[in-house]
């Protein structure tokens, strides 16, 4: 198939974006100004994120559609009200994370957006579970732009009036020149923002408005500090079929009704852990000083002796002015504060069991 490119693949060229190969397309992972700066302006006024390479996947059907999708999603799909989002997931026969996702009940069915390097995989293991009834499609027309940060609203509102009302995880239909966009109020960087899915014809008309009004490119480089920040977990690091949502520590995504009743694949697995508690877990992590723990760094005990677990996602927090990290340990040294010891080049370093997020998020609930 080759690499593949998003419709903005031209406009980042020409901002002089220094691309990467990820998931399949070729994707700026930052621009002139560099990572720490698209960071900071993200932060402080607001940033554009082409994330086009994510796949827009539309269900339509019947009652039996809600049935079909809860055997593998976790969450209560059946009081989902329409125009409103869920953070799911996908689940293996082990209750292992296949990917996880944002479901979004439309009046037709529901909208599931899928991560980039999953999305051949996801719709042949959803579409298993699916009958004739069911249709589905994934929409390659589309772009999906996310705009975070304090000043999007307003800047978003000048060009589409209404927006302003969404709240945090709910979305619309809006008109813009002559077409139709939908809106989710939403994000992945800890900030207010929106996710804007708008036709490829049109989504260089909306780009131009947004960089006239001040909102910058953001690569994938500053979306990564961005999330690690808030907490968020990358698929492919922080989370794979190998974990499930109890060690990943978001059994909160999981319905408290489903918790109870079940009938979700690994459900059994899940419900033991739920109520025994799991071997390791994930929690954040402060190294000491500026030693930055990278992915796959080995995590020991305080006494550095025993290896308890390993670094999942590492990076400097230009927001928190200090080295972060996400990692799995053993449940019995997950407690706030507890002292450990990152091996990095060779060397071990302390750090600290810390509390997600790193950086207060300001969402509009």
């Amino acid at each position: 198939m080759g690499v593949q490119k998003t419709a903005l693949y031209d406009l980042h060229k020409s901002l002089g974006a220094k691309f990467v190969p990820f998931a399949g397309y070729e994707m700026p992972i930052q621009y002139k100004e560099g990572i720490v700066k698209e960071h900071i302006s993200t932060r402080t006024h607001a940033g554009f994120f082409d994330v086009s390479h994510m796949g827009q996947f539309f269900l339509e059907g019947d009652e039996t559609l809600v049935e079909a999708l809860e055997k593998i999603i976790p969450s209560d799909l059946k009081s989902l009200k329409v125009n409103h989002s869920k953070y799911s997931f996908l689940l293996n026969d082990s209750g292992g994370i296949i990917d996880d996702l944002i479901v979004t009940k439309t009046n037709k069915g529901f909208c599931i957006i899928l991560n980039a390097a999953c999305k051949e995989n996801d719709i042949k293991h959803i579409s298993k579970f699916l009958g004739k009834n069911h249709k589905y499609f994934l929409n390659n027309d589309l772009s999906l732009i996310a705009l975070q940060g304090p000043k999007s609203v307003e800047i978003l509102e000048k060009l589409i009036p209404g927006v302003s009302e969404l709240k945090f995880m709910s979305g619309n239909n809006f008109s813009y020149e002559s077409e139709s966009l939908y809106i989710t109020r939403s994000g992945y960087t800890g900030e207010d923002g929106f996710e804007i899915s708008i036709s490829n014809k049109k989504v260089e008309n909306l780009i131009d408005f947004l960089m006239k009004n001040g909102v910058k490119p953001i690569g994938l480089g500053a979306r990564d500090t961005l999330r690690l920040e808030a907490g968020l977990c990358l698929y492919g690091h922080d989370l794979n079929e190998k974990i499930n949502p109890v060690e990943a520590n978001l059994k909160w995504a999981i319905a408290k009704k489903r918790k109870e009743v079940g009938g979700f694949n690994g459900w059994s697995k899940i419900k033991d852990l739920l109520t025994n508690g799991s071997e390791k877990i994930r929690v954040g992590i402060k190294p000491e000083g500026k030693v930055i723990a990278r992915e796959n760094t080995k995590i020991f005990s305080s006494n550095g002796g025993e290896e308890i677990g390993f670094v999942t996602s590492g990076t400097f927090g230009p927001s928190v002015n200090r080295p972060v990290a996400m990692g799995y340990i053993k449940s019995e040294f997950s407690k706030i504060g507890t002292t450990i010891h990152l091996e990095v080049r060779g060397k071990k370093y302390e750090g600290k069991v810390s509390e997600l997020p790193f950086y207060k998020k300001s969402y509009v609930k």
